[in-house]
């Protein structure tokens, strides 16, 4: 009996590789003699395509194991059973692209981009003259994720049903809408992930950690939770919140009415534990000098809000919308702004007096993935807080403590 026949892979020379992706370029560029890339079952094993324009490539089958494809744009590309064990895929856009069966264990997707991408499980049957069709077999079985890192990367609406992410990092993923029904990700770290309407149905979950992990909407329907860490969990947000016998709607406005009179009218809101989600958006709203630490604004609209010298430490921002807010002298110590979009906002210093400030405050807050660009934080304080993968270009950060 003939023994079952080895997969082989293409190897490629640096001048071929070099030629086909230039010649790829110039296919996305739409120039003469371009041609888009096509390089099936070929060896590219830790090879270097670090911040490379790869959209609509195939590489279907293709071993990238220990490949260092960081900050590439790989955007609708096929990568149909394709090899990434131990692949560098920090800040990598697979958004749309065909990632089924791929075997991505341990491999590192810190901060990617995986939006509608298809992860479900897939196999690859190739001709072969002894024996007719065969599978072409990874080490490790395809569609796993066993042991990758995706802590901050953006699953929304990825196809994941009966993936295999046992003891995977989803710290502050976004996995809003994604289907992972009979999904094992059994140990996986979840820990601030947002799985709002997400498909967990049948998805076995044993011995995760879900801290701090947005539920709204998800179906855990005959899903295994034994052992699982929930500590924290933000679910459905309360049609009304009461405060005492007043709606917040109307302590918003007593707190409103108080800064734009002066302090003749109204009341300074000051409480803490507040759900702010029933009110919706909070845009443009002047709510200066609010006391509410450890409350929540989950994916709220704060858009143009006034908060200078607000104490908001401990809240949840994550997924909020904050751009040209006025935060001047805000504190936001230990607060959750993973994903929220602070994009020219004002966190500069808050004058009190001749020659006396406060600073904003952002000590040990969670800043993964949120978007800085174009904000003004002179002076503001850094220290401690977690920055991977924000987004800072054209951010003024003249004078602001930070920790490198």
């Amino acid at each position: 009996m003939s023994s079952v026949p080895q997969q082989h892979h293409l190897a490629l020379d640096v001048h071929a590789l070099r030629e086909a992706l230039d010649a790829h370029q110039r296919y996305l560029a739409g120039r003469s003699g371009g041609r888009r890339l096509s390089l099936h079952y070929a060896d590219l094993a830790n090879c270097s395509l670090e911040g490379i324009d790869l959209r609509d490539a195939d590489l279907t089958g293709a071993k990238l194991a220990g490949a260092t494809l960081a900050r590439a744009n790989l955007s609708r590309a096929i990568l149909f059973g394709a090899d990434l064990r131990e692949a560098d895929m920090r800040h990598v856009n697979l958004k749309r692209a065909d990632l089924r069966g791929v075997c991505m264990r341990g491999a590192n997707l810190a901060g990617a981009e995986l939006a509608g991408c298809d992860l479900r499980e897939g196999r690859i049957a190739l001709q072969d003259k002894l024996d007719g069709f065969r599978i072409l077999r990874h080490e490790h079985r395809p569609g796993e994720l066993n042991y990758a890192v995706l802590s901050g990367a953006n699953l929304q609406g990825a196809q994941m049903s009966g993936a295999v992410a046992m003891t995977s990092d989803f710290t502050d993923a976004n996995l809003s809408g994604a289907v992972l029904t009979g999904a094992k990700l059994m140990r996986a770290v979840l820990d601030g992930a947002d799985l709002s309407g997400a498909d967990l149905a049948g998805a076995d979950l044993s011995g995760a950690s879900m801290k701090r992990a947005v539920l709204n909407g998800v179906n855990l329907n005959q899903a295994r939770l034994d052992d699982c860490d929930l500590t924290g969990v933000l679910r459905a947000p309360p049609p009304i919140f009461y405060i005492d016998d007043k709606s917040l709607t109307e302590v918003l406005a007593e707190h409103e009415a108080y800064c734009d009179s002066g302090g003749r009218r109204g009341q300074v809101m000051k409480l803490s534990e507040v759900d702010f989600r029933p009110v919706r958006t909070l845009k443009r709203r002047r709510l200066s000098g609010l006391s509410a630490p450890v409350s929540i604004f989950f994916g709220m609209d704060l858009e143009g809000v006034q908060l200078q010298g607000a104490d908001l430490s401990g809240c949840d921002f994550r997924g909020a919308n904050l751009r040209e807010a006025d935060l001047r002298g805000a504190r936001f110590t230990d607060a959750q702004l993973a994903r929220a979009d602070l994009r020219g906002a004002k966190m500069g210093p808050l004058n009190i007096a001749e020659g006396r400030y406060v600073r904003t405050d952002f000590t040990r807050a969670s800043l993964r993935g949120a978007d800085l660009r174009g904000a003004h934080a002179p002076k503001a304080r850094f220290l401690e807080a977690e920055m991977d993968g924000a987004r800072v270009a054209g951010c003024d950060l003249a004078g602001a403590e930070l920790e490198v």
